[in-house]
This record gives structure tokens, sequence and C-alpha cells, in this order.
């Protein structure tokens, strides 16, 4: 009797042992596993019925199903229904919009997603999952109109636009070059017109600026800037670099940088001081002045330039330098300001007012304030022997900012004059010309004005 009850109690343990196995196999084994697929679907809630959806699903155990529907108060309809042989742990699905999209007047519509994995849980049934997205239909480009811009751009100078734009669901506005550079537009007088300055770098050899506005739903507009091209030959200058200079004034500077640490070679030091040296400070530079207030501005008066008294040219806007050594190509650059020279630590006295946005020593530009005048526009001065004013000061019209100098890579006193518009060095005389500014800003601006009153 003992001996049966001892057996009946071995055999009930060894079938709770069995069960508790199997319990554990079918909790721990992968085949078993609980997570439902997961769903993943990159949207900001708008669709305009053209370009496809993208979802993205995943699970462990591998994919055996899914399916998407399409939902509207007035239309039903299945865009995707897949059943995988072999499966898969994540697939990618290009959802296409409904065949009868053009026909399809709803604004809010759902994507009802469902998938099902291979996993043995839940009774072999595997697991489920269901989610559904919630869209705004929005087929409807953009409105966009040039109201007023500059007649015509010279390569290395300067334009200006004025148009409007308009989108219930607007998401982004800009102006394009073939050279892949954004100009960001600025709010201008009234709600939905907006104005940009444009520039032509020296160092392109075209020029075409469209604007493009975009909407939440990836529609968009665009319109050509019609702008006359004018060409113009910038001076090319061949300088020889001798010993002199090498041992003198790059000796000099090769113990101010980071990037001539370590190296003793002339030569080297000179490329390293020309090319590494002048992109980080050139880059510095773009950084600060690519910067376009999002502020609406009813109007943008600007002085012809004139920031050194009596001065006279030294080195001219957009000459390409290229430097030889015994006779061998070495090094290039562009020299992309206006050098000016008076007497020797000359004051230096802007004719227009403005934000300093950077007041410090920058590499090779020495001692170097950066004035923002709005719109994207900004002077820079460089080489100043001080500085009188500091980042975040605002500087009204003659003011005395700095004095001129011979800091950084400058061979004697001088004054390195720049203009940039958003971050592109511009023609500084066209800023010095009177007429120029009336012919290209003034009259631009007033004649937009009359067409928006009209309106």
């Amino acid at each position: 009797m003992n001996n049966r009850n001892g057996k009946s109690s071995f055999g009930v343990l060894a079938s709770l042992g069995l069960i508790i196995a199997a319990s554990l196999y079918v909790y721990t084994a992968s085949m078993f596993e609980r997570d439902v697929p997961k769903i993943t679907f990159e949207n900001n809630g708008y669709w305009n019925l053209k370009a496809p959806l993208d979802i993205s699903i995943d699970d462990a155990s591998g994919i055996k199903s899914y399916k998407v529907t399409f939902k509207s108060p007035n239309n039903e309809t299945t865009l995707n229904n897949e059943q995988f042989i072999e499966l898969k742990e994540s697939i990618g699905v290009k959802v296409m919009p409904p065949r009868t999209s053009s026909a399809i007047k709803d604004k809010d519509i759902t994507i009802v997603v469902e998938a099902l994995d291979a996993s043995k849980w839940n009774f072999l049934k595997g697991n489920s999952v269901t989610k559904e997205f919630h869209l705004k239909i929005d087929k409807e480009r953009p409105k966009l109109n040039i109201i007023s811009n500059t007649y015509k751009i010279t390569k290395g100078g300067s334009a200006l636009v004025i148009f409007k734009a308009s989108d219930d669901n607007l998401k982004d506005i800009y102006i394009e070059t073939d050279f892949k550079k954004q100009f960001k537009a600025e709010p201008f007088y009234k709600p939905g017109y907006y104005i940009s300055l444009l520039a032509w770098p020296v160092t392109e050899a075209n020029f075409k600026a469209t604007i493009v506005v975009t909407d939440e739903a990836g529609n968009n507009a665009k319109s050509y800037v019609p702008l006359y091209l004018k060409d113009k030959e910038y001076k090319i200058s061949n300088i020889a670099i001798t010993d002199k200079f090498l041992k003198g004034k790059i000796a000099e500077l090769a113990g101010d940088f980071d990037e001539t640490q370590g190296v003793d070679d002339p030569i080297k030091q000179f490329k390293l001081i020309n090319e590494d040296v002048r992109v980080k400070n050139e880059q510095l530079i773009y950084k600060i002045t690519s910067q376009v207030s999002n502020e609406m501005i009813s109007d943008f008066k600007i002085n012809t330039m004139y920031p050194l008294k009596n001065a006279k040219v030294v080195a001219q806007f957009g000459d390409h330098r290229k430097y030889t050594y015994e006779g061998n190509a070495l090094s290039e650059s562009y020299h992309l300001g206006l050098d000016l020279a008076s007497n020797a630590q000359s004051e230096i006295k802007p004719q227009n007012g403005g934000d300093v946005v950077f007041a410090d020593f920058n590499g090779l530009y020495g001692n170097m304030p950066i004035i923002s005048h709005g719109l994207g526009l900004y002077t820079l001065y460089g080489h100043c022997s001080n500085l009188l004013v500091s980042n975040g000061d605002k500087v009204s019209k003659g003011e005395h900012i700095a004095n001129t100098g011979k800091t950084g890579y400058a061979m004697g006193d001088h004054l390195h004059f720049g203009v940039l518009v958003q971050g592109i060095e511009v023609r500084p005389q066209e800023w010095m010309d009177k007429q120029w500014i009336q012919l290209n800003i003034y009259d631009v601006i007033n004649s937009a004005k009359k067409t928006i009153d009209k309106t």
C-alpha cells in the first residue's frame, strides 16, 4: 500500500515536473514569443494622396501577414494585403494612394494597419496588432506669386526679391540656387508676403534662383526669379612667395594656430595657414552671417557704406590669388573683401547702425567686428588694431567701433571691409553706390508696396 502510494506520488511529481518544464519552454522558447509586431509610420499627419506612405513592420518571430486599409466617411479601400510563406523579421511597405484618389473629397482619413506574426503563442494563432493613423488630406499646392525683384544681378553681387506665398498648411519657404545655397525669406509688410536678398558668389560660373514653397503634405510650388545675369571678370593675381615672407610673416603666424603646431617646414606652414586656417575662419564667418530674422519688416533703409574716411583702395574684391614658390604652384585663395587704407590706426566708423554679432580675434582676419544690418545683410571689419565694441552691442550710424591695424594675415595697416548676404561675400562697391541702392533696393521695395496695397 505504501509502495503504491509512493509510486503514485512520484508519478504526480513527475507529471507536475513535465508540466512546469513544458510551461517554462513555452514561456522562454523564441517560437512562443509574446510581443506583438511593431508598426512604425513616419508621418507628420498630412498626406497629399500623391507620394507613397512609408510603413515598417518588425517582429522577432517573423511576419506572417499584414493588411493596410484606407478609411474615410465615404470610402473604405484595402491598399495592401500580403501573406508570407518565407517569413521576414522586418519589412518596409510602400503604401500607394487609392486609384480613386483624384475623386476623394474627404479632408480627414484613417490608415488602419493590421499585422500578424508567426509566433506559436496564443494557441498557435500568433500575436496580432491593429494600429490606426489619422491623416489630414491636402492635395492643393501652395500659392506663389513674385511681386517685385531686381532687374539684374552681377557676378559677385546682390539682388532683391519680394513675393507672396500662402497655404493653409504652410511648412517652408526658401530660395534655392543652382549651387545648392538656400536663401531664407523674411516676412514683409503684410501677412503672406516675403522678402529676401540674394547673392551670386564670385566662385560660381552661373546663377539661378528658384523660390520654393512647401506645405506639410509635401505639395510644393516653385517660381524662377527672372534676373538678367551680368558676368564680371575679376582680377587674377600670380604671387611668388619669397623666403623672406616665409621666414617673416608666415613664421610669425605659425605660432598662433593649432594647425601649424609641430610643423617646421615653412612651405607646409603657408599651405596650412592659407587653406586649413582660412577655411576654419571663413566657416565661423559663414555661421555668424547666415542668420535671418523671422520678424516681419515693413521697410529696409541702408546708407552708402564708407567705413573709413579718405581711404584708398589697396586690394580689390574678388581677386583670385594664385601662389607659387620657385615657379611651382603652391596654393590659391579668393580675396572676398575690399582693402581700404588711410592713416595708421584710422578710426572705423560704419555709416549704418546695427547689432554687433561678433567682436573678437578670428585667425587670418585678426581682430574682427561683424555688424548685422537686418535682412541678412552684414558688414565685416578685419585686421583691426583694437575693438571698441563687444558682441551684443547696438551701434549707431557713424559710431567709432575700432581702429585699422595689421592683426592677422596683414602686411600693413589697413581695413579689410567685407559685405555679406546670408553668409556669402558680395561686392562692397555695390553697397557704396547710392544709385545702385536706389535701383536695386528702394525701387524694388516701393514697387512691391504699391502692388500689395492695391490687392
